[in-house]
């Protein structure tokens, strides 16, 4: 997989996002942390796409490396994040908690943490998601998603319409925050934490 050149402004943003949620949730009085997590979903967008298209057009793009990239990078560090959580969860919590933290750790595996959440857990701001040590884990559960489904619709787009592939891309992306904008309203915590663009 070829790589884009360093963005150092992107590093930038990258690190006012990340400032932005630590300050929102150790309760400096930040408002709207959740806006640094938007700004890395962006990012991440801009970055993977440029990145399949590229190889696409090169064609030098294989789903295969793609996704192990995406599992090297991903995988190890959220492994030891849910070990810790689960072996300190195993002193620190009552058996419903426990388990509660098992269905969320194995949510997590399988990539549907997002959707756990949102059925399991009644406001993500709310005070009684501190026993919920895994409930971070939710965005990921989107970006893995995105890895997974969005490098099959850019190659599906190159073998059908390799020309219009930018085209179609730019519309997915107008597509899709229309929906997430009508979804700020008519499903708020669904938008929150399944429909990101």
């Amino acid at each position: 997989m070829s790589n884009l050149r360093y963005r150092p402004e992107i590093d930038g943003l990258r690190a006012l996002a990340v400032i932005g949620v630590v300050l929102y949730h150790i309760g400096l009085g930040f408002p709207g942390g959740y806006v640094g997590v938007d700004v890395f979903f962006v990012i991440s967008g801009y970055l993977i796409t440029g990145i399949i298209v590229k190889d696409l057009h090169n064609g030098t793009f294989s789903m295969l490396d793609f996704w192990v990239r995406r599992i090297r990078r991903i995988l190890p560090a959220v492994t030891v994040v849910v070990l810790a959580c689960l072996i300190a969860g195993y002193f620190t919590m009552d058996e419903v908690q426990y388990r509660a933290l098992g269905r969320s750790a194995t949510a997590q595996s399988l990539m549907v943490g997002n959707i756990y959440f949102y059925r399991n857990a009644s406001d993500y701001f709310a005070s009684n998601t501190d026993i919920l040590p895994l409930l971070h884990t939710w965005s990921l559960a989107v970006e893995e998603q995105f890895y997974v489904f969005f490098p099959l619709l850019l190659f599906a787009f190159s073998k059908f319409k390799k020309k219009h592939i930018q085209l179609s891309t730019m519309i997915l992306g107008v597509g899709s925050l229309l929906l997430s904008i009508w979804a700020m309203n008519s499903m708020a915590e669904a938008n929150f934490s399944q429909l990101k663009p």
